[in-house]
This record gives C-alpha cells, sequence and structure tokens, in this order.
C-alpha cells in the first residue's frame, strides 16, 4: 500500500458487556503495530486517541429518546462523531484510517466517516452479526448494533450520525459467522447482506470465502471498509476479547484472510478504510491478542512470508 497508514485510537468500552476493552489501543500499539506495519513496507503515523471520557461518569440509561434499548447511546454518538470526522479528514488528506476500538460500536464512526465522499462496501470478520437495534437487543449494548445503526435499521434510521447512506448494504459480506441470537438470523435471512459462516470455511477454505466476500464488497463500490472483530477467532487463539465463541478461525486461516484482502488491493486498490476491535487486555493472556491484532493488520497490509 502506497498511502501512509493514520492510526486513530478510539478507547471506548460503552457498547461493550464487560469492562477493559477500552485498553485495546494501547496493547495493540504495545503489541508492535508499528513495528508490524513498517516490517509491511508502510510509514505509519500515529495520530494518537479520540478522546473517550470515562464509562464511571456518565449514565447508561441515559440517552434519549429512549426506545428499546440501547446503554450509553448519547456518549456514543458523540464519541462516533468526532471519529466519523477524523477518519474523512484522514481520508482528506490521501492518509489510510486505521481505527484502534475499543468496542465494535467504533465501527459506526469509522464507516460513517469513510463513506462520507463514496459509496462504500465492507467485509465483516467476526463471530456476530451485529444487525440489532435497540428495539431487537436482548442486552441494549451497543456493540452488538453497529451495523443495524450504519444501516438505518428502526430508530437509527432517525439518527444522522448513526446512519449512513452510502453503506450498501448489498455490498456488505460476513466471513465468519457462528454465534446470532434468532431474532438476528431471521434480520440477516431478510437483508441484502452476503453471510459466510464458518459452515462455508469449513467446506470451502478461507482464501476462496474472502475472494467471494471481495467480489460482493466490491460491486458497484469505490471502496471497502474492513472491519476485524478479534472475536472471530477461536479463543485459543486469541483470548482476550469480551464475547469468546469457540469454533472460530484459527491462527493460519485468519493471516489467509488478511493477506487474501491485501492481494486485492495489491491489484485493484480496493482497500479505503478499516478498523480492528474488541481486544480486551484484562481478558488477555501476556498480550497475546494484542500482538495477533497487529501481526493481522500487518498481513492486511501487505506482510508476507515471502
Amino acid at each position: 500500500m502506497d498511502a501512509t497508514v493514520r492510526i486513530i485510537g478510539v478507547p471506548m468500552d460503552y457498547g461493550a458487556n464487560r469492562r477493559g476493552v477500552d485498553m485495546g489501543p494501547s496493547a495493540i500499539r504495545y503489541g508492535g503495530l508499528a513495528d508490524e506495519l513498517e516490517q509491511a513496507g508502510v510509514g505509519p503515523i500515529d495520530a494518537g486517541d479520540v478522546r473517550v471520557p470515562r464509562a464511571e461518569e456518565r449514565d447508561p440509561d441515559a440517552d434519549p429518546p429512549r426506545r428499546g434499548d440501547a446503554k450509553f447511546l448519547r456518549e456514543i454518538e458523540d464519541v462516533c462523531t468526532r471519529l466519523a470526522n477524523r477518519v474523512a479528514e484522514t481520508l482528506a488528506a490521501g492518509e489510510f484510517p486505521l481505527v484502534l476500538g475499543g468496542d465494535h460500536s467504533v465501527a459506526i464512526g469509522s464507516m460513517n466517516g469513510s463513506s462520507r465522499e463514496a459509496n462504500l462496501g465492507a467485509i465483516w470478520f467476526d463471530a456476530h452479526a451485529d444487525l440489532n437495534t435497540p428495539e431487537t437487543s436482548p442486552s441494549g449494548n451497543v456493540h452488538g448494533m453497529p451495523l443495524g445503526a450504519l444501516l438505518g435499521r428502526d430508530v437509527f434510521g432517525e439518527m444522522p450520525w448513526a446512519h449512513a447512506p452510502a453503506v450498501r448494504e448489498d455490498a456488505i459480506a460476513y466471513v465468519g459467522l457462528r454465534s446470532i441470537d434468532e431474532r438476528e438470523r431471521e434480520l440477516v435471512r431478510n437483508s441484502e447482506m452476503t453471510a459466510f459462516t464458518m459452515a462455508d470455511i469449513d467446506e470451502r477454505g478461507m482464501t476462496a470465502v474472502v475472494e467471494d466476500a471481495l467480489a460482493v464488497a466490491t460491486d458497484g463500490t469505490d471502496g471497502v471498509h474492513v472491519s476485524l472483530d478479534l472475536d472471530w477467532l477461536d479463543p485459543s487463539a486469541a483470548p482476550g476479547v469480551g464475547t469468546p465463541v469457540r469454533g472460530g478461525v484459527t491462527y493460519r486461516e485468519a493471516h489467509a484472510a488478511l493477506e487474501a484482502v491485501s492481494r486485492r488491493h495489491d491489484r485493484d486498490g480496493v482497500l479505503r478504510s478499516m478498523d480492528v476491535v474488541e481486544v480486551n487486555p484484562i481478558l488477555d493472556e501476556r498480550n497475546e491478542t494484542a500482538t495477533l491484532a497487529a501481526e493481522l493488520t500487518a498481513s492486511a497490509f501487505g506482510k508476507r512470508i515471502l
């Protein structure tokens, strides 16, 4: 990748169901992100963190309008609005925005910013569908709602900070789904998105699935956003996540997936933005998950064995 990569940290855990993921950006940096990117031939610039007030100072239920259930919605709006501005400014400067979460609700900000001047497709590397809304969520945790928000589902359609009309629903591809609640399963089936589950990966192999996902995300779009949730991996490879689910992708499969993304970008210049989310150092072992996050990010930017 020729563009300078600007690293933007978002130490936010408002959307999560347990504390600690706010330390994710620092852990990924400590895990060697800058060195990994440099080894991939990328010149990283660390732009520091978006300011996020401490959750202890806020009321999780003071988020009008109170339709359905969504915790810390006012605070998430504030952070994601400022993040969207930072992402848009980064792209306008000819640089690539790499967002470090924080919980997965940060994707509302990163994809809103990335889609301001482009029709945006996305690849969602995740165990979960993240398509809930305040009306459908069983928990009220917004990290399970970013795609519901971006696509303007239910009450999110009335929230310009969340709904991103230039995010193409038919150009979103899930890779590696394996944990979806019953209501959300129906939402995915009735959507225009393409869903590749772990069963598809088992049957067809990771590279074939990612190539198909890239075909979906690039069809009629101006660029692709990659959203990498570390709970996509099996907990044996990535223990430091808030919502681990057994049966995820292996260390090698994950690298193969991001390498496939990089090869497609080298050929066609499709990558526009990326976020890496849900690293929780409190639950990690020797910073293993954060280090893996740094390594996988480098694979997306072209780091190879040979």
